[in-house]
């Protein structure tokens, strides 16, 4: 595709997606300005950042192991303290997350929960018109200028200020480009032009609003991202004059990396710091992506067995509780997968006791708040933190003195309950192939066998069917997982979902669940497949 020359771009600028109504709006020249002035000062660095990640990728695979790094320890003995949470995010005890479009938009604005997450990464396929329309949605939503009608004429519109939830907007990880977006030739990080965008056109607008350009920061795996990002906020907060602090962001702990880094990973963010967030499901993927060759002490049973009460996860969900409030932080708990059904007692029935067993759990380790993935189950969220929290705002005060985890705690992967199931097995394909189909069809957050899935869920389910593989995996029934034995699983399950437009999913979910080489992401092949 040829460049549009319908918009008026700074020098070096190229933009080769397709312009639509109102795009113009977004890609003006002083934002596009400075998506190229953050990728000229950056772009090496994050370059640079991502290699050093595959070398300790390939460090593990060769037999290495993490630890609390000695080079950082002055870091995790010192006495220092984040910023003080700014206004909006003082109060965090439920978020809701979901898409940037138009309709969700609006219902998670209105949602009663104190946060809304607007994801334009996990639960979003990035489309260029997922992205650039999601821009407009939150220019329109900052501006209170947006609506909704359906076909149907139902219409939804925002309720009074003081009772939507504060907008925090998750750019996409540093590893996925935006081809669609070049500087000097070079494709941009889908992180800086996410954020400039958004922080351009929307920063000083929320901060008349009494709130400010707020992020939730992904997929991060050392304390080296955190200060590029630090570096990279300080740039932007400049071009605007602003001052240093007014942005803040939440990052994500949902790599196994960042885990044995969050004091150091807070550190660098400090002065932009809102906290860590319990990231689950992406940290599942992650221990399975960095240890997948390492035979039984690393491989998990069935996905939908591993809860938060295993021992490697309640180690990291403690830790990250008591890191946080030790430095002044606000911890945020994870997103429990699911989800009510309007339709089906049974599955709402289900679906609440799952969540409120889950909620209790967290608000009970000291967690500030938590996420949830659908409107029906914010009151039920903020009951559970109600209960916990009576007339305070958060949980900062409770340090965690009693929490003490080891390195081994944290890896210790072996000790977690159930087994690998043929069950699980064609759970894990059949949620794979429903996922990409719809992943490529425009949509990232998907309503799979009542379990809200994005992207993380969907990487869980391929890499592990890619670790039981190159492990050879017993099963329950006595069978060796091999490659012969998921590709009937996959035409089991084709003729179950009975729809030949699977056809791009099933070759997509091949390459990453059964080619030899281990793709980093799925994300990535699944992008090289969009126009």
């Amino acid at each position: 595709m040829t460049q549009d020359s319908s918009l008026d771009l700074p020098d070096g600028v190229v933009v080769t997606g397709e312009i639509h109504d109102r795009y113009d709006e977004i890609l003006t020249a002083d934002a596009l300005a400075l998506v190229a002035k953050l990728h000229r000062e950056y772009g090496d660095r994050r370059d640079a950042l991502l290699l050093a990640r595959a070398a300790r990728a390939k460090d593990l695979i060769d037999g290495g192991t993490l630890d609390f790094a000695a080079e950082t320890a002055a870091v995790r003995a010192a006495d220092w303290s984040v910023a003080e949470p700014a206004p909006g995010l003082v109060d965090r005890r439920v978020e809701m997350t979901g898409p940037t479009d138009r309709k969700m938009t609006i219902n998670a604005l209105n949602s009663g929960a104190k946060v809304w997450l607007a994801d334009l990464e996990d639960a979003n396929t990035p489309l260029w018109e997922n992205m650039i329309g999601g821009q407009l949605n939150l220019l329109d939503a900052t501006r209170r200028q947006i609506d909704f009608r359906t076909d149907e004429g139902k219409s939804y519109a925002l309720k009074p200020a003081d009772e939507l939830a504060t907008v925090v907007v998750r750019p996409r990880g540093w590893h996925l480009p935006e081809k669609h977006i070049t500087v000097d030739g070079e494709p941009v990080a889908g992180a800086l032009v996410d954020f400039a965008l958004y922080f351009f056109h929307c920063a000083k607008l929320q901060i008349e609003a009494g709130r400010g350009p707020y992020f939730y920061l992904p997929k991060m795996e050392s304390h080296l991202e955190a200060r590029l990002w630090n570096e990279v906020f300080t740039t932007a907060q400049d071009v605007l004059s602003l001052p240093v602090g007014t942005i803040r962001a939440t990052v994500l702990i949902e790599t196994i990396p960042a885990a044995f880094e969050m004091e150091e990973i807070l550190y660098e963010l400090r002065q932009h710091s809102a906290g860590l967030n319990a990231g689950r499901w992406d940290y599942l993927f992650s221990i399975i992506k960095k240890f997948r060759t390492r035979g039984e002490a690393f491989v998990l049973p069935d996905r939908n067995a591993v809860t938060m009460a295993a021992p490697f996860m309640r180690a990291y969900a403690n830790l990250l509780v008591q890191t946080c409030h030790q430095r002044g932080a606000h911890a945020i708990g994870g997103m429990a997968a699911f989800i009510p059904s309007r339709r089906d007692p049974e599955i709402n029935t289900t679906a609440f006791a799952k969540v409120r067993e889950d909620k209790q759990r967290e608000a009970g380790n000291g967690f500030d708040g938590s996420w949830v993935a659908h409107p029906d189950l914010v009151p039920l969220c903020r009951e559970v933190f109600d209960d916990v929290l009576g007339e305070k705002l958060n949980q900062r005060d409770n340090l965690r003195t009693d929490v003490s985890v080891s390195a081994a705690d944290l890896l210790d992967v072996a000790s977690t309950p159930g087994k690998c199931t043929r069950d699980g097995l064609a759970n894990a394909v059949s949620v794979g192939l429903q996922y990409l189909a719809s992943w490529l069809a425009g949509s990232g957050a998907v309503n799979i066998f009542n379990l809200m899935e994005d992207a993380a869920t969907a990487e869980i389910s391929r890499s592990q069917i890619w670790q039981w593989i190159h492990n050879e995996v017993k099963l329950d029934t006595g069978e060796t997982v091999t490659t012969s034995l998921v590709e009937t699983i996959i035409d089991e399950e084709l003729a179950k979902l009975g729809d030949a437009s699977y056809a791009d999913a099933t070759a997509l979910f091949k390459e990453v669940a059964l080619a030899d080489d281990f793709a980093e992401f799925l994300t990535l092949p699944a992008y090289d497949r969009m126009p």
